[in-house]
């Protein structure tokens, strides 16, 4: 497998970094302390072309391939992992399985204003007492004098508070477990559609995540994605590909912890000489580059085996396992290096440090990954 990047593809790494570098960092961490969320940054990336990189360009994006995408979601979470996860929830979560399982008309209505940039898109899969089983939904799709009336709470929803259209799960036949499960979109504003509370988070600040009601909420068949029982389905194959972009993203925090580290060690001075010449920062600082590489190449081959339209599942949940521990890793020894700065919002390191937990958590955990790998092994 060869993963020499095409010049389209770095070409799109280089502006997209640029672009953090001029419009990301240097707000990044007054963004996190005001837990606010990044609308001016996110409106520049859609007019870029970046809110939509994978989607054809037929539905509204720029029909480049999943390894330019996971690239996307590198460079942004090296910046700022919050505007990192923005981007990919948007992406993976919303714009990616509206283009597979979408009518036209529904395309048109609900993908084309995601993937152009012109809207946010939010992802609904959790809720208070059904995280990793995701077959036991308690959010009900009752079918009434031909409509669907949705009940229920949603919890952890990323964009949730921003998002213009949201794509939700809800079962429909409980006694049938995950093939009882509905795909719908939904757009703010519908009646007996609201936001909750806004969770108060260690990471990624920067983004929203919110709770979502249902109270009988009215649905034609116009928001239902595919057909009464392809929900669970199409939930789970969202998920393959949000795994490669929080992979991506845990690739992103822990090469800002390495830059960060090896440019601090270069000016802190102890006993007359720089840090890095000390060789247990150089051990360090050398665990975090071969880490960031090894995850970088998952990344790459998780993506480059999507883009083959080949199964991916296992590379996916493969890339998300290594990169979430080497980004809990590498800014644990990034605030090391740091020494007492380290623990002070003064440095960014302690950011990175919070932000990259949450990598081990959503889109299925590191247990759930370990599960999904094993499984793929152990099959016949």
């Amino acid at each position: 497998m060869n993963f020499e990047l095409t010049e389209e593809q770095r070409m799109i790494r280089e502006m997209v970094r640029d672009f953090a570098d001029r419009e990301i960092t240097p707000h990044a961490a007054n963004w996190d302390e005001r837990a606010e969320f990044p609308a001016e940054a996110v409106r520049k990336l859609g007019e870029l072309g970046l809110m939509g990189v994978p989607i054809p360009a037929e539905d509204g994006g720029a029909g480049a391939d999943y390894v330019s995408y996971a690239l996307v979601i590198e460079e942004l979470s090296r910046a700022d992992a919050a505007t990192g996860v923005i981007c990919s929830a948007h992406t993976s979560l919303a714009c990616d399985p509206l283009a597979r399982f979408a009518s036209d008309a529904q395309r048109a209505r609900f993908l084309r204003p995601l993937a152009s940039g012109k809207g946010l898109g939010c992802y609904s899969l959790s809720e208070p007492q059904t995280g990793s089983d995701a077959a036991s939904l308690q959010c009900t799709a009752t079918r009434t004098n031909g409509e669907w009336v949705i009940n229920g709470r949603k919890v952890f929803v990323t964009n949730g508070r921003e998002a213009d259209v949201t794509l939700f799960f809800a079962t429909h036949d409980k006694a049938a477990g995950h093939l009882g499960v509905c795909a719908f979109a939904i757009e703010k504003g519908h009646p007996g559609f609201a936001v909750g509370s806004i969770l108060h988070k260690l990471g990624i600040r920067a983004s929203s995540t919110v709770e979502l009601l249902f109270d009988h909420c009215v649905l034609t068949d116009d928001h239902l994605i595919g057909k009464p029982g392809d929900g669970f389905k199409i939930a789970m194959s969202a998920l393959d590909g949000g795994r490669i972009g929080i992979a991506a993203q845990a690739v992103g925090i822990a090469r800002a912890a390495l830059e960060a580290a090896a440019a601090y060690g270069k000016v802190r001075l102890t006993f007359g000489r720089p840090i890095v010449e000390h060789q247990a920062i150089q051990n360090m600082i050398a665990d975090m580059a071969m880490w960031v590489a090894g995850a970088r190449l998952l990344v790459l081959r998780a993506a480059t085996l999507r883009d083959r339209q080949e199964r991916y599942t296992e590379a996916a949940a493969k890339a998300k396992l290594f990169a979430s521990d080497i980004a809990m890793k590498a800014t644990r020894l990034g605030v090391q290096v740091f020494g007492g700065y380290g623990y002070s919002v003064e440095y960014p390191v302690e950011r990175f440090y919070r932000d990259a937990k949450i990598t081990e958590i959503y889109e299925g955990t590191s247990e759930v990954m370990r599960m999904v790998i094993a499984r793929d092994l152990l099959r016949d």
